[in-house]
Formats: structure tokens, C-alpha cells, sequence
């Protein structure tokens, strides 16, 4: 079955399906028969007599005050790890057996999971050496092309070069030391502009040159802020005289999990105004497994962006299908960005194309995704491959200790160094401003080989331009019919414009009567971007993972779902704890670190989107033979 599943086999994806599990659901009817989202790993409702198994994972638990899970956890034999007060979340090694308990108490359990970063490898497609003479091989400093094919360098020549702005890179660490490293700790006049790092494993702050044992993170924030210059003047990174403040999430091999990330995202919101930290990198994904409010990756980039900070974030690296966009890019309100490659002709634009590995949208919740592409394909940077791991890194055959490296992560970093730009030339800027001002400013980009306009659900609204978007005028243009307050609260949430049509083609519905195919431009102007979801009532839900995936499918033409509420009524989405005392991001009692755990089943994420006016969902069944999900 395609990604837009037969309309006769409805369901939002804010359900998880379960096999052998009957779910009926009426609108303005709540049931405490089959509470949502606490089904096993094997999609059987457990009862008082069935097995569970004693091998305890990790788990992230919210839906209450700090001293009520504390209460909670401890009543069925567990205790608390880590503390992430930006969600109203704790950690705990748990049983499934404890899983129930907690989840029959009205908490909401998630699995805590691995989460990637997003970078494909090199491409290898065309053979650089071929494209270079002789006496253009191995220098020492190269011309990455990057400041230059998005403009950032006529931004450069003017003195807009990043300064007085932090940028966070959440990533494997950085390497800063030596002569290779010195572009990452100094500015464009020799000063140091790194701050003091944080260890997201560890939950230490510490001062460090040398931590990147994968060079992932090392090769992001070159991008972002690299001031190296190349032989012809122009620095090879985007911001070069911005902050840079790493934060370290993922290991060796790129891996790293929920708890630790959050750990990273609560200690940059606990500490955002110390550092002035006004941008967040996070070239990283993680696979869609809930509604987007629901995940707690998701609730923290909700809050930080609330709180002014602008966070970019990858499309993820799937590619060819619809509906791929991994976590946060699924988040509506921050920006998502996709990689196009310049087929290493970095001059002659005709042959720009979007990259076979950028993810595509929409969401599951209809949102266009990605915002916008920037280029992403065998972006080089001077790393110390000395100090890495066990990571094999591409040696570029065109300048000394340059690596190469393709992913929706590279072309992130390229828009988090715009943003990082835009800063400092207009420093009150809002992140929506910054969201718009980046859309209105893109170029939509034509497939070279057939010479028609790349779907917006691939491109967004096209290419990055690094000048036109911090000269651009633009407002009210991003994030329109959202409200992220109120999203974070669990008061209302929503869902994004995309429809399809009889013929199961996606559109997008501006919701005025006028919906435009796949191949028209998005993002210029005043779109509807958003529109609350039936009338508040929320299908709130507790634990999803072990394997269980969130299945989906389209419904549309307004109806809402209106499902049981957890907790009496009463949730804590996002709200922060006590009167600032709390353990902020740290490892609570013992030191014990947690262990990732990797993801369950490997089904995907089935794609949803809204339409099929008309449709009511006022009563389904789900039995155990319904197939609702698609081949995404």
C-alpha cells in the first residue's frame, strides 16, 4: 500500500494501532475501558496474569509534580536517574511490569530512545579528483565554496560576520586544539570566542579542547563558525565570529539517546541567558514514533524556542518517500532544513538538485516540511582525523586535513551560521521573524532532470540565501495560525495545511478556498501554516514505544477526534518546576549513567495527512486484521 492509504481505513496519527486490541473511540466520549498508549511491546493488552519481563530500560516519565513521580516511581520498586525539569520529565530504569503500574496511574512512559546524528557520508557519486588539475591538489587551505554560493560572503565583506551571537551545537563535541582546530576557538581577528563546554552524558560542565571522538560535531560547528579562511579570502564557515558553545550528546559512533539529549536541551534552556545562547544547531534525528507534542524532544524545543531561541534542526536522511521528517524536524514552529547538492559544479546553478537522501514531508500532522534546503552535499572542513575515533572520515583530495561529509546536518549548519548572521546585524529579531525572513528569502529550485519544480514537501521553500535573508524586510509570514504557548501547555494543538485530493496527489489548503499542487511555490507570503485541532479536547496518551509504532492515515475535512484524557484532566505538558531550585540536568543519586536503548520493530512511521472532506470520525473500530498503515 502506497504512503496515502485507502480513505476508507481512517485514523489520526494520534493513535497507535495494536493488533488483537479492539479500540472503539466516539466523539465527547471519554473511556477508561483501553486507556491509549500503554500496549506492550508485542501490541497485547497485558492483564494481572500475563508475563512480563524483568529486563529493565530505560523510560522517561512525566504527568506531575517532581515530588509526585519521585512518590510514584518509588511505590513500584524503581528510582530516579535524571531530572529534565524544562518538560516536567525524570528518567528511571523500569520493568514493563512497572511500565503498567506507572502508565495505570495516569503517567505518561516513554521509551527512551536512540536518536542519530544526520549526516549520510560522502558522496561519492563523482569522482573529485577528476574534476581538479594537478596544481589544485592538497593545498592547505581550500576554498569550500559555501560562504560564497550562499553570499554569506558580501555579508562578510560588510562586517556581518556573527559577533555577539552564541550559537549551541548539540552534537559529539568539538575538536578545538592546535593549529587545525584554532578556526573553532578564535574569531576573524585572533580572539577566543568559545565558551566553557557541557557533556550531556556526563551532565558535567567543563573546559575542554578535545572531546569529538566521531567528528560529527567538529565538522557541524566548522561549517557554522569556522574562521579559516580559504586562498581567496573568504572563511570557510558562515558566522565566523559567532560564539560557539558545544554541547556533547551522541558517542563515537554518532549514537546517542532521548535522556541524553534532553539532559543537553534542559541545561541550554537553564542557561541560555548566561551564555546569550539566541541559536541552536541540532543536526540530529531521531524516528517519528507520537504525535509531535507528545514527544519530549519535541515539548524542550517547543520550550526553548519560546524562549527566543532560534533552533534549527535536519530533515532527517531517509530520502525518497513522503512523510520521513525525523525528530524535532516534525516540530511546526522551528526550522527545518533539507540538503540540495551543486554536483560539484559549485558556479553553474543549473545542475542544483535536492539530494536522493533529504527526508521529505509533510508531517503526520500535515505541516510542510522541510522550511527550506540549503546545500548539504560533500561540504569539506579541516578537521584533526588524529583525534577521532573510529569514525572513517573521507580525506578531500583538494586540500590538507579537509574531510568530506553529506547530510540534511551539513545543510543545517549552513542555516544555522545565516541565522547566527541575521543576529548579528538585527538582534531583535524573533525566531518567527527569522523563520520567515529565511522562507520569504529562498529560491525555489527545479529538478535539473526534468527541468520541473522540486514538491515543497521536498524543497520547502527552496534554496538558502544567506544575503537576501538578513536584508530581507519580511513579516508575519512564519508559524501564522499557531500558538506555541499554548501547544506547550496541552491546551491546544494543531495541524498543518496539506490535503489530498480525489486522486490521492498531495495539496496544500490555504484554507480560503484556494489549494495549489505540489510543484507551486511555498512559503512567501501569508500561507496558513496552521489551525487548531477539534476543539481542544486532545487524545492525550501515556506510554508509547517498546516497539509499538505510531501508525497513521488521513482524515480530514475538520472532524476531530476526541479521545480519552489522561490524569483526570489535568497535564503537564511542559510547565517548569518548583521556584528554580531544582536539580537542573544532572545526574540524580549515584552517578549512574543511562544506557540508550535502540529503536523497537523497525516498522516506520506510516504518513498522515489531512483531507478527505467530509470524513467523519465519530466511530471506528480497530480489529486485528484492519491494515491501516501505509508502505511510507
Amino acid at each position: 500500500m502506497s504512503f496515502l492509504t485507502d480513505k476508507k481505513t481512517l485514523l489520526v496519527g494520534a493513535l497507535s494501532l495494536f493488533g488483537g486490541v479492539t479500540v472503539s473511540i466516539f466523539a465527547n466520549q471519554q473511556s477508561n475501558e483501553v486507556p491509549f498508549f500503554t500496549q506492550s511491546a508485542n501490541s497485547v493488552q497485558i492483564t494481572a496474569n500475563a508475563g512480563y519481563s524483568s529486563l529493565k530500560k530505560s523510560y522517561i516519565v512525566q504527568g506531575g509534580t517532581k515530588s509526585t513521580l519521585v512518590s510514584e516511581i518509588e511505590n513500584v520498586g524503581a528510582s530516579i536517574l535524571r531530572e529534565f525539569p524544562i518538560i516536567g520529565a525524570v528518567s528511571a530504569m523500569l520493568t514493563d511490569e512497572q511500565v503498567d503500574l506507572l502508565a495505570a496511574n495516569n503517567l505518561r512512559v516513554t521509551q527512551d530512545r536512540e536518536v542519530r546524528v544526520m549526516s549520510s557520508g560522502f558522496d561519492t557519486s563523482n569522482d573529485l579528483g577528476s574534476l581538479l588539475s594537478t596544481s589544485e591538489l592538497k593545498k592547505d587551505i581550500i576554498n569550500t565554496h559555501i560562504t560564497t554560493q550562499t553570499e554569506a560572503n558580501r555579508l562578510h565583506d560588510m562586517g556581518i560576520k556573527g559577533q555577539g551571537v552564541t550559537v549551541a551545537v548539540l552534537d559529539s563535541g568539538t575538536l578545538k586544539g592546535g593549529l587545525i582546530g584554532r578556526g573553532l576557538r578564535t574569531d576573524s581577528w585572533g580572539y577566543r570566542k568559545d565558551w566553557p563546554k557541557y557533556d550531556a552524558t556526563r551532565s558535567t560542565m567543563y573546559y575542554g579542547l578535545n572531546d569529538d571522538r566521531h567528528g560529527h560535531g567538529t565538522h557541524v560547528s566548522n561549517i557554522i563558525g569556522s574562521s579559516l579562511k580559504d586562498e581567496d579570502g573568504n572563511f570557510n564557515g558562515m558566522a565566523p565570529d559567532a560564539y560557539l558553545l558545544s554541547v556533547k550528546a551522541f558517542d563515537e559512533n554518532g549514537n546517542g539517546s532521548y535522556s541524553d539529549v534532553l539532559d543537553g536541551l534542559n541545561w541550554i534552556y537553564q542557561n541560555h541567558q548566561s551564555f546569550g545562547i539566541r541559536v541552536l544547531n541540532l543536526s540530529l534525528g531521531a524516528k517519528v514514533q507520537s504525535n509531535y507534542w507528545h514527544d519530549p524532544i519535541n515539548q524542550a524545543v517547543m520550550r526553548l524556542w519560546d524562549a527566543g531561541i532560534v533552533v534549527v534542526t535536519s530533515a532527517g536522511n531517509s530520502g525518497g518517500d513522503n512523510a520521513t521528517i525525523t525528530v524535532p524536524g516534525n516540530v511546526p514552529y522551528i526550522i527545518t532544513v533539507g540538503a540540495a547538492t551543486d554536483s560539484y559544479s559549485p558556479y553553474s546553478y543549473g545542475d542544483d538538485r535536492l539530494t536522493t537522501f533529504s527526508s521529505k514531508g509533510p508531517t503526520h500532522e500535515g505541516f510542510v516540511k522541510p522550511e527550506l534546503v540549503a546545500f548539504g552535499g560533500h561540504i569539506e572542513m579541516k578537521m584533526d582525523r588524529s583525534l577521532l575515533g573510529q569514525k572513517q572520515w573521507f580525506s578531500s583530495l583538494a586540500g590538507e586535513d579537509y574531510y568530506g561529509e553529506s547530510g540534511t546536518s551539513q545543510a543545517a549548519a549552513v542555516v544555522t551560521g545565516i541565522v547566527a548572521l541575521m543576529l548579528d546585524d538585527n538582534p531583535w529579531l524573533t525566531p518567527d521573524d527569522v523563520k520567515c525572513r529565511l522562507m520569504a528569502s529562498a529560491s525555489p529550485i527545479n529538478n535539473p532532470a526534468t527541468n520541473e519544480r522540486y514538491s515543497p514537501f521536498t524543497q520547502g521553500s527552496g534554496l538558502v540565501n544567506a544575503y537576501d535573508a538578513t536584508t530581507s524586510n519580511a513579516t508575519n509570514c512564519a508559524n501564522q495560525g499557531l500558538n506555541i504557548q499554548a501547544d506547550i501547555a496541552g491546551i491546544q494543538h494543531f495541524k498543518g495545511p496539506t490535503v489530498v485530493d480525489s486522486n490521492g496527489e498531495l495539496m496544500i489548503d490555504f484554507g480560503n478556498g484556494n489549494i495549489i499542487p505540489e510543484g507551486s511555490v511555498w512559503g512567501g507570503g501569508t500561507e496558513l501554516e496552521g489551525s487548531v485541532w477539534g476543539g481542544g479536547t486532545e487524545l492525550e496518551g501515556s506510554v508509547w514505544g517498546g516497539g509499538t509504532e505510531l501508525e497513521g492515515s488521513v482524515w480530514g475535512g475538520g472532524t476531530m477526534l476526541e479521545g480519552s484524557v489522561w490524569g483526570g484532566g489535568t497535564v503537564l505538558e511542559g510547565s517548569v518546576w518548583g521556584g528554580g531550585t531544582e536539580l537542573e540536568g544532572s545526574v540524580w543519586g549515584g552517578g549512574t549513567d543511562l544506557e540508550g536503548s535502540v529503536w523497537g520493530g523497525g516498522t516506520d512511521l506510516e504518513g498522515s495527512v489531512w483531507g478527505g472532506a467530509g470524513t467523519s470520525l465519530e466511530s471506528v473500530e480497530l480489529g486485528m486484521n484492519t491494515d491501516l498503515n501505509g508502505e511510507g
